[in-house]
């Protein structure tokens, strides 16, 4: 263990010595100007030491008077591989000739645009950037101003950069010891989401099982909560990394019906052992071989709770947010798996600060064994059968889910009619007029367990004012483009998936909002369906830098990504509109 901490030390020690290397700015990194002569303009795009560029960052453009990409039609100097991207590493010289500009359409004047992105040896990667000149062909003129305001211009940039590439920069650019105590702190913000709630029965089941056979003392507790915490930062830890370095996210690729169905049987499993039915235990071979120490029986529940940590960080939340795509971004832009692998493990036991504290609490104050935690572990069966209903919600006809919603309400009522206690009973009546409630809101058509009378109330309130959402579906990348040019209104792209919790949560609560569809009105919305995972939603995630579900981007009228407006994760329609607000008068 001390040879652990000390490595990790050591490691964090020699990362937070990188990172205070100098690095070179902007203006210094990236020195540009137009030269206007007879029969042509050049671009000079002169690099710094130990910069290079992306070659599928370097475009030419004419944006006036139409707006043509003519990068494939100039001459740039031949690219090589590095790292596993193809860059440049020596200057720039473009020539633009006049005659190509005529080419295209006959004018007086133009307006030229080279985009370009770069990154330093060292670790850093500038955001992307851009160069215009407007070009007079009656102007005598040989030579133009040359331009000065790369560095105002990347401030501009950093200050307009969505919040997942913000968090990417913080990477980039920060302390390590602060970068990792924001992770930490955004790990916190997110146990309050709906990523780390299913985890909390889980885990409280967990401790119940355990506390049928011994007392649960505090540092029991702890130690129990503190298993599963770090399997799960594990879990989180090591699908992050082959994500941003792979492309390939394990925990996207674990969302399709034969995994959840398998871990939907395993909480149905664990829910008839609560009840008493059978008792489920590592095989006998396994068992054997742990017992030969005298702790062997605490191993097997160590080993199990780690199992189960791990496997819920994977299947159970399934959850992207901004902090996790910036760390995604971070290591994917720059191929550094140890600083963006700390940073996600350090989200990761933010995230488990409340299964923390409640392995302490349980551990603290829940009494001793006795005849109590068998009712107590029949409560907790009935929470694991929510949980596998929770789960099948992902791949099953949501009218068919509320339906099990039903069963399960009036079985749990049925099932808790034995204890006698006024308290018990006066819940048990609730559960089960709620299971009642569900059962004819199935049969209505409704779809909501949280709305069972929806679809008989919906024809109280005014159709006026039931507004709802116009989507267009796209499969493909080449529907999204053919969209895209079709539209004469503002773009937005939402891609979303079943499976995807905070995909439901935009749909049922910000998508419904008054204020936000009177602001959509204006918008073409798509939507792309990627619960399937196949090739073409990889293809379109991957374009445009989603990582996973929910992820919305936005295009002007002029069919420009507007980058600085994307949006990961669930936004309340308040925050929502202050993001789209900004970028859309």
């Amino acid at each position: 263990m001390k040879k652990i901490l000390l490595l990790l030390f050591i490691s964090i020690y020699a990362f937070s010595l990188e990172l205070q290397d100098d690095f070179l700015e902007p203006d210094e990194a990236f020195k540009t100007e137009f030269v206007k002569g007879n029969e042509k303009v050049t671009f000079n795009l002169n690099l710094g030491k130990d910069i290079y560029l992306y070659d599928d960052k370097l475009n030419v453009i004419i944006n006036k008077p139409s707006k043509v990409d003519i990068t494939k039609e100039v001459n740039i100097p031949k690219a090589v591989e590095y790292d596993g991207f193809i860059v440049h590493f020596d200057n720039q010289k473009i020539e633009i000739p006049f005659t190509l500009l005529q080419s295209y359409e006959k004018s007086s004047s133009y307006e030229i645009e080279v985009k370009f992105q770069g990154c330093s040896k060292k670790g850093l990667c500038y955001a992307p950037m851009s160069e215009k000149y407007q070009l007079d062909l009656n102007s005598s003129a040989s030579v133009t101003d040359v331009k000065k305001e790369n560095n105002a211009k990347t401030q501009d940039i950093v200050s307009d950069l969505n919040e997942t590439d913000s968090i990417a920069n913080t990477l980039k650019t920060g302390n390590m010891l602060l970068v990792l105590a924001t992770f930490f702190g955004f790990g916190l913000l997110l146990s309050f989401t709906p990523c780390v709630f299913p985890m909390i029965p889980i885990l409280s089941s967990i401790i119940v099982g355990a506390s049928q056979n011994e007392k649960i003392t505090a540092s029991k507790g702890f130690l129990l909560s503190l298993v599963y915490v770090l399997s799960m930062a594990m879990a989180y830890t090591i699908a992050g990394v082959i994500a941003g370095l792979f492309g390939a996210n394990l925990q996207v690729a674990l969302q399709n019906p034969y995994v959840l169905s398998v871990f939907a049987a395993i909480f149905v499993a664990l829910a008839f052992s609560m009840f008493g039915y059978f008792k489920i235990e590592l095989p006998q071979s396994i068992q054997n071989k742990i017992n030969k120490s005298t702790d062997g029986k605490e191993k097997q529940g160590i080993l199990g709770i780690a199992i189960m940590g791990f496997l819920s960080a994977l299947i159970v939340g399934p959850c992207v947010a901004p902090p996790l795509a910036g760390a995604l971004v971070y290591i994917g832009q720059t191929g550094d798996a140890v600083l963006g692998g700390l940073a996600l493990f350090v989200l990761s036991i933010g995230m488990g600060m409340p299964l923390l504290l409640i392995g302490l609490g349980a551990g603290k104050f829940m009494p001793k064994p006795g005849g109590w935690m068998d009712s107590v572990s029949k409560v907790f069966g009935i929470v694991m059968l929510a949980i596998a209903v929770w789960m099948l919600d992902r791949l099953l006809d949501a009218s068919i889910v509320m339906f099990l919603w039903s069963l399960l309400f009036l079985g749990a009522a049925i099932y808790l009619n034995i204890y006698k206690h006024i308290l018990a009973q006066l819940l048990v009546v609730v559960i089960f007029l709620y299971g009642v409630s569900l059962f004819f809101g199935t049969i209505s058509g409704a779809t909501n367990p949280l709305k069972p009378f929806d679809k008989f109330t919906s024809g109280v309130s005014s159709n006026t004012n039931k507004k709802a959402l116009k989507v267009s579906y796209v499969k493909n990348i080449k529907e999204l483009d053919l969209a895209i040019a079709n539209s004469s209104k503002p773009v937005m792209l939402d891609f979303y998936a079943d499976w995807c919790v905070s995909c439901k949560e935009l749909e049922e609560i910000t998508f419904k909002d008054e204020e936000v569809l009177n602001k959509l009105a204006g918008f073409t919305v798509l939507k792309a369906d990627v619960t399937a995972n196949n090739d073409d939603d990889k293809a379109l995630q991957e374009k445009y830098g989603i990582v996973g579900p929910p992820g919305l981007i936005f295009w002007d009228t002029n069919n420009k990504e507007i980058t600085a407006s994307k949006i990961v994760g669930y936004k309340n329609p308040k925050d929502f509109l202050e993001i789209v607000n900004k970028y859309f008068k």
